[in-house]
This record gives structure tokens, C-alpha cells and sequence, in this order.
């Protein structure tokens, strides 16, 4: 996108919400390919991801050619990227799927924004990045928000809650992880995702045609993986590192943010998972609290957030 530097802050704001929006409404996609369409979550995964990493590889291969890709990937940073994309894809979109299909999806969504919270507290220890104090006031606030959340009714499922958990902790890691790789410089974003997501996308195919069995896929369950790996996944993704561009770690930050209760929203609208008033408050909360753990000095890179 040569002509991004035309870009306006406005315009940037516009399309970071426009991808917030996307990213909200793949929970719902995702839950009408799962009970609507009959798809079974490993296999809708890697179904999804698997044709998102033939569109972001082949839209690789167009701005760089494969000798240029591979030279100068020496095996240790084949054995992080191979590591990133079973953290970022396989692990954490697989146990998301599987999170997604046994409960609401406000209750998934909160257990997945603890991310942030928990990469910052790592992140002092294997990145030597130190939280300020609005981060520590923003931990407080997502720990009371999540007190109250699921001190109501939650509709959580004990394999919803794990794979949950299990969605977390991978995506905390490929946070981390993925910090590492892009700290050095040595490939663009382009690269490391697209090798990463096609070693997750492999492996998410591996497991879900033998643990699922090769399904069979109606027009409209292909209408909606297609949806999701080409406009919410590659298209989004894009747009996403487009309006970082323009934007201030708080902007996106904001705007990131505002999916918990954009997916609360439409879960309530599509789903019909209404939300009792200790829900909402945590939810309120806990958007609050992730807000400002995301806010980072200037001297931090912008990262782009995993998203279902």
C-alpha cells in the first residue's frame, strides 16, 4: 500500500474501528459455522487458517521471491517461527474454536482478554519491559472486573473454561515470542506470518482431519471460512498494520480494546447470550483495566493482536 503515507488520522481511526468490528464479528461467524453449519472446531480452524495462509503466502510470494524469503533464515529462527505458529495458530485459534463451541462467547472473550495483562507481567522478565503505573492500575481493574463477571451467571462449560485457558496461555506465549522474533528486524511482519501461520495451519489440519474426520462442507460453511480467512484474517490483518502507521500506542490501544463489549453486543444481538447486570459491569471493567495495561511508552513497539 504505497499510498498509505496519503493516509489521513481521521481515516486511520476510521479503519482501525472498521477492523475491530470485523474481528467482533468473527465470534459470531464462528458460532453459526459450529451449531448452525455443523463444522466441528479443530476442522473449522484449520480450514479457516489454511486458507488464510495460501492467501498471505501467495501475497508474499507477489512482493518477495522464495530465495529472498529463505536466505537468511538460519535454523534458530526456523525453530521460533515453526515454535510461533503452533503457539499463535494451532494452539491458540484450535483451543479458541473448541472454547467457542462449549460456551458463550463473552465469557471466552473475557478469559482472552487477560492477555495483555499477563504478557506485561512476563514481559518484565523475559523482556526486561517494565510495567508504568497505569498498567499496574489497569491489572487491579481487570482482576475486580473478572471478580464480579463470574460471580454471575456465566454459562461456562468445564472444557469451554480449559480450552479457554489453554487458548490464553498460547497466546501469551506467542506474544512474547513473537516480540522476540520482530525485535530483531531480521524478517518483515509479511514473512513471519505467513511461514508461521502455515506451520499452525499444517498442523491444525493434521489434527482436525484425523481427531474430526474430513467433513463435509456446505456452500454457506464455505462461504463463511472464506469470509473469515480472506477478509477477517488477511484483509483485516492489513488494514490493521495500515492504520498503525498513523495511530499512537493509545489510539490503538482504544480502539482494540473495544471489542470485548462489541462481541457482548452482538453475542446478545445474534447469539441471544444476554448478559446479566454483574456481566456488564464487569465487562465495563475489565475493558477499562485492558485499556490501560495495553497503553505503552512510545519507546515500545505497536504489535498486532491475535484475533479470532
Amino acid at each position: 500500500m504505497s499510498n498509505d503515507r496519503h493516509l489521513s488520522h481521521l481515516g486511520a481511526i476510521g479503519i482501525a474501528l472498521l477492523v475491530t468490528v470485523l474481528w467482533s464479528s468473527s465470534w459470531v461467524l464462528i458460532r453459526w459455522g459450529l451449531d448452525g453449519e455443523g463444522l466441528e472446531p479443530i476442522t473449522f480452524a484449520a480450514l479457516r487458517y489454511g486458507l488464510a495462509a495460501v492467501v498471505v503466502v501467495g501475497w508474499m510470494l507477489l512482493r518477495e521471491s522464495p530465495s529472498t524469503v529463505l536466505r537468511g533464515i538460519d535454523g534458530k529462527t526456523w525453530v521460533r517461527i515453526v515454535v510461533l505458529g503452533v503457539l499463535m495458530y494451532a494452539l491458540t485459534q484450535g483451543a479458541q474454536f473448541v472454547a467457542i463451541d462449549s460456551q458463550p462467547a463473552a465469557t471466552t472473550s473475557l478469559v482472552l482478554s487477560l492477555t495483555p495483562l499477563l504478557v506485561a507481567g512476563f514481559a518484565v522478565v523475559s523482556l526486561g519491559e517494565v510495567p508504568a503505573r497505569r498498567q499496574v492500575l489497569g491489572a487491579t481493574l481487570v482482576i475486580g472486573g473478572a471478580w464480579l463477571y463470574f460471580s454471575g451467571d456465566l454459562g461456562a462449560t468445564t472444557v469451554g473454561m480449559i480450552a479457554a485457558v489453554v487458548s490464553l496461555a498460547a497466546s501469551v506465549g506467542a506474544s512474547l515470542l513473537g516480540r522476540h522474533v520482530n525485535r530483531e528486524g531480521r524478517l518483515s511482519p509479511v514473512i513471519v506470518t505467513a511461514l508461521s501461520m502455515s506451520v499452525g495451519a499444517a498442523l491444525l489440519v493434521g489434527v482436525g482431519f484425523t481427531v474430526e474426520g474430513v467433513p463435509s462442507v456446505s456452500l454457506k460453511a464455505w462461504f463463511i471460512i472464506m469470509w473469515l480467512a480472506v477478509v477477517n484474517t488477511a484483509v483485516a490483518f492489513t488494514l490493521w498494520n495500515l492504520s498503525l502507521r498513523r495511530l499512537s500506542a493509545v489510539e490503538s490501544a482504544g480502539m482494540n480494546n473495544t471489542m470485548m463489549i462489541q462481541i457482548a453486543v452482538l453475542a446478545w444481538v445474534f447469539l441471544d447470550e444476554s448478559l446479566g447486570i454483574a456481566e456488564i459491569g464487569g465487562v465495563v471493567l475489565v475493558s477499562i483495566g485492558v485499556f490501560l495495561t495495553q497503553v505503552i511508552t512510545t519507546r515500545q513497539k505497536q504489535g498486532t493482536p491475535t484475533r479470532p
